[in-house]
């Protein structure tokens, strides 16, 4: 009882202190973690130590699922270099550097120390990038947080396991090789493995309940077998993940794969809580066991200090001489702005992984409890400095992701691409005994979608609501008074309760479809008001609406450059035809950057709009 009990206030206070960092815009992992640091002060709270197999084998594979699932394996390959370059060669040059600094103050052999450093060489996923999509960072960036975070968990494991064994006197530099290259070899061939399998019961699986217990099975069929012959469970998962991921919009129905979301994102929800809410429960204890050491307390102070410095520079010293390298080889976009590498150098907030690394160090350990102690101050001190500080960085580097203007075009741009395929392929299934009235009524639905997005372009609050906007009012009001009539039937025992349920699952079911464009997170931010800016705006007045040009249809710099472009935008001053920001070149952009040409248009089907740069205005 005492230990329900104690779990039940660990998750219900693990989720309230992130909803409240979450209502007033905070870090989560910083709240949950100082939150858990004041706790383990307060009497009556009972200290927490975690078994390390808990840790490894009940929040770690399901985590790193989550993520997975949601990963972009396009976006993954075309940064796979810049991702292995984080996490393989930056988590093995920040472990050797951790391991000088520890090796020079304490006195553990220096297998040891390499252990300490693989322990907090790896980032985390959730702190991160939780930061970068709250600020609105680049998508690449993100993109290269979120992939690295997932991908050197492996690697420091391995380096960890291999560290314990040297310091057993039982691995060689040989061994260490092959460890690795089974780890990551191994570990991805057992997640693609395990990954078809599971698409093929997907595929033979229409009920959402069996699908989602299916994917809850996932992260622990790939992990198990992949650490049973040796291999990285880890990369096992994230690439098992990924696999399902890319291909769940083929292999599942759409009913199973809103409720695997749904469940998949509580799930991450309440674990990265109660991960970081841990980390703060255990520093007392780790406190008072590294205070009571035979280590001076002084040495104990400046080494603590030494190795969070030498854990957050060792970032920043190994991404921009790689950086540098990679531009002048060729290997990297040579247009890519310094600000992005500082910010990636400076995104190295520790986490989950920290914690369940340091649990796997050996009882007997020479200074292990100042060794917990070093890793614990490593996660508190990269969320408190570089947590609290990434947001401002950003700010002051001038580092901005997609405005919400480009990512309204493309929603809309990509609903009519969709929306028109659908009305293809309806004119092709219509026969002469199909019913006018069906036809209407799928026409309609089918484009009130598109335009609801079309319609959100270019309208402020103060002007009279769209048609759509007015519909899903209307609609959601009769929802409300026909809910509330069968909720009256209900409660007068006018019907049976099976007969109540299915037409109230219904009512909701259609209430669930209603798109409420309004209500996102990021419509609500801003609205979108480019004919009220064009007034006060000089280049969006003066610049024509449409310039004729010579130049074909396609992005010359992307035909060049062997990509393939996304959105072509004309320059309204020059006529020149270029690609946008959602493509790998980013050539309108660049081209505005080269001319100081201030206005372009889209020339794509369908839209009439323009972009004033200078003013970051939709016109």
């Amino acid at each position: 009882m005492h230990v329900a009990i104690g779990l039940v206030v660990l998750v219900a206070s693990a989720a309230s202190l992130a909803a409240l960092a979450r209502r007033f815009g905070i870090s989560e992992p910083l709240v949950l973690t100082l939150a858990g640091v004041v706790a383990s002060y307060l009497p009556h709270v009972p200290q927490v130590h975690p078994d390390p197999e808990v840790i490894l084998l009940g929040f770690l594979p399901p985590l790193l699922y989550t993520s997975a699932i949601r990963t972009s394996l396009v976006d993954f390959r075309a940064n796979a270099r810049t991702i292995a370059l984080l996490s393989v060669g930056l988590v093995l040059f920040s472990t050797f550097a951790v391991a000088a600094v520890v090796w020079w103050l304490l006195p553990v052999p220096f297998a040891v120390a390499v252990a300490l450093g693989a322990v907090v060489a790896p980032t985390d996923a959730v702190a991160a990038t939780g930061i970068a999509r709250r600020i609105g960072m680049p998508r690449r960036i993100v993109t290269i947080l979120e992939d690295e975070s997932m991908f050197n968990d492996a690697t420091a494991l391995v380096t960890v396991r291999t560290a314990i064994a040297a310091a057993a006197g039982t691995a060689s530099v040989w061994k260490a090789g092959g460890d690795f290259l089974l780890a990551a070899g191994g570990g991805a061939a057992v997640g693609i493995v395990v990954a078809y399998l599971l698409a093929m019961l997907r595929r033979r699986i229409t009920d959402p309940v069996l699908d989602t217990t299916l994917s809850f099975l996932a992260p622990f069929v790939a992990y198990l077998p992949a650490e049973g012959i040796g291999a990285s469970g880890v990369i096992a998962v994230v690439t098992c993940g990924m696999v399902l991921g890319h291909g769940a919009p083929v292999w599942q129905s759409a009913a199973s794969r809103i409720a695997e979301r749904t469940n998949w994102r509580t799930i991450q929800f309440i674990l990265e809580s109660v991960v970081f809410l841990m980390i703060g429960l255990q520093m007392r204890a780790i406190i008072e066991g590294a205070w009571d050491s035979d280590l001076d307390h002084t040495t104990l102070i400046v080494a603590a200090v030494a190795v969070t410095v030498a854990a957050m520079l060792s970032r920043p010293l190994w991404v921009f001489p790689v950086a540098l390298l990679s531009r002048k080889l060729g290997l990297s976009n040579a247009d890519v702005p310094v600000s992005h590498p500082l910010v990636v150098s400076w995104a190295g907030m520790r986490g989950v992984v920290t914690l369940a690394a340091v649990l796997l160090l050996p009882a007997d350990t020479p200074q292990l409890p100042v060794l917990k102690l070093l890793a614990l101050v490593v996660v508190a001190g990269t969320l408190l400095l570089q947590g609290t500080s990434l947001p401002w960085v950003v700010r002051r580097l001038h580092v901005r992701g997609p405005s919400r203007a480009e990512n309204a075009l493309q929603k809309a741009n990509l609903l009519q691409q969709a929306t028109a395929a659908g009305l293809a392929e309806l004119e092709k299934h219509i026969t002469p005994d199909t019913p006018p009235g069906v036809v209407e009524t799928l026409r309609d639905r089918v484009t009130w979608k598109t335009n609801a997005a079309w319609e959100r372009l270019g309208r402020s609050e103060s002007e009279l609501a769209t048609p759509t906007a007015e519909y899903r009012r209307l609609r959601l009001e009769m929802l409300r008074a026909e809910r509330e009539t069968v909720l009256r039937v209900r409660d007068s025992g006018g019907a049976d309760y099976e007969i109540l349920q299915y037409v109230l699952s219904r009512l909701d079911l259609e209430e669930s479809m209603i798109d409420r464009f309004d209500e996102t997170e990021e419509e609500r931010v801003e609205p979108l008001s480019a004919p009220a800016a064009v007034e006060g705006c000089p280049h969006l007045q003066s610049a024509p609406l449409v310039r004729e040009t010579t130049e074909p249809d396609e992005c010359s710099e992307c035909i060049a450059e062997g990509y393939t472009w996304v959105h072509l935008r004309m320059c309204l001053t020059c006529g020149h035809v270029a690609c946008c920001d959602s493509s790998v070149g980013n050539h309108a952009t660049k081209h505005y950057g080269g001319t100081g040409h201030p206005v372009m248009r889209s020339v794509e089907p369908g839209e009439a709009w323009r972009w004033c740069y200078v003013d970051e205005l939709l016109g």
